[in-house]
């Protein structure tokens, strides 16, 4: 496999192939999932000296990875080598907000979100109480 990323993975960048990744997770990425990645990389401090210009580069890797077999384990192993430890909660809130953001929560999305709570290694606890930050944060009338 020939490397994909032209340097090392920044933390802002493993943040926003994450989102990207819940996003296309049920091969549907809709407006309002977008939207929030947008939103998130536009307002959030973490990402206050990020190069927006990366974002399509960082759609892109979680695309040619999606395509390969083992593509989710290559992205989670990118996040392990690239994230620090104390972004890790940042990174679960940024991809519950992603998967919440159109008002449905498809199987495909909890079943990544899972995934990524393993991974991360998410307490329990600290996994359910920002599950229920990003429910109460898109919530509709």
């Amino acid at each position: 496999m020939q490397d994909i990323t032209p340097h090392p993975l920044s933390p802002q960048d493993c943040l926003v192939a994450l989102m990207i990744a819940v996003s296309a997770s049920d091969e549907s990425i809709r407006t309002a999932e977008l939207v929030k990645i947008q939103s998130q990389v536009n307002h959030l401090p973490v990402f206050a000296d990020y190069d927006e210009s990366r974002i399509p580069e960082m759609s892109g890797l979680v695309f040619d990875l999606f395509e390969q077999e083992d593509g989710l384990d290559a992205l989670f192993g990118l996040l392990r080598a690239n994230l620090p430890e104390r972004l890790f909660e940042t990174a679960y809130a940024l991809a519950c907000d992603v998967a919440a953001a159109d008002g449905t929560l498809r199987e495909a999305e909890l079943r990544l979100l899972e995934e990524i709570r393993y991974e991360l290694e998410m307490d329990r606890l600290h996994a359910a109480a920002i599950e229920r930050g990003a429910r109460a944060r898109h919530m509709r009338l």
